[in-house]
């Protein structure tokens, strides 16, 4: 009994298969990459004579290699970061021309004399760990952010949003440009009423 011929596989268009197999993952397979964060850096503008900024018009918050906070040379939980910060933001302690009208603190002498003069000083350790650094950071902008919706929402009580809600409304390409114009002004005046100034030193190295 004669043997069957064994069937051959036609190869000759496999690498072609191949190809376009690599093409087509090239084209659908999304690369997730980290964004960043949102900050805007300071202008380039060279201050001949700095300001004096008075000891008592700063927050200093420092995170060590331990993930452990001071706020003011005292130990503190992150989460009553935010609620410190926001009570040396709407201190208010000024007098005269730097007293502020509108700030609910308890206007004690030796905190921040207006917001316009307080600054947050952060500073991390080169081994804090990243999460922690940036919870901490979030906890700091969100002290700004609740001061800016109360002021917000008092100054616009018909517009139903907070000052977070509308500045996303304001950043979101499909507002449109009527929208936006009515939008800006608000914002801006409320971020001048409580402007965002949170300094970021360089990372030390502790032994």
């Amino acid at each position: 009994m004669a043997k069957r011929a064994a069937p051959e596989v036609n190869a000759g268009s496999m690498a072609d298969i191949a190809f376009l197999l690599l093409i087509f993952f090239l084209v659908t397979t999304t690369i997730e990459t980290d964004s960043g964060i949102n900050r805007k850096l300071p202008p380039t503008d060279e201050v001949v004579d700095p300001p004096i900024i008075k000891q008592k018009n700063i927050f200093t918050v420092v995170v060590n290699k331990y993930n452990q906070l001071l706020v003011e040379e005292e130990p503190m939980d992150i989460s009553d970061v935010r609620a410190a910060a926001m009570e040396f933001l709407d201190n208010g302690g000024g007098q005269g021309e730097e007293a502020c009208g509108y700030c609910q603190g308890k206007k004690d002498p030796s905190s921040s004399d207006n917001p316009e003069k307080a600054i947050i000083s952060l500073k991390n350790d080169r081994e804090t760990e990243y999460k922690v650094y940036i919870a901490v950071q979030n906890e700091l902008v969100a002290a700004y952010n609740d001061l800016r919706d109360r002021e917000f929402t008092k100054l616009n009580p018909l517009m139903g949003m907070t000052y977070v809600e509308a500045q996303k409304r304001y950043d979101d390409p499909r507002t449109s440009a009527d929208d936006k114009a009515k939008l800006k002004p608000k914002l801006d005046e409320v971020k001048a009423m409580y402007p965002q100034k949170l300094s970021e030193a360089e990372p030390s190295k502790t032994n």
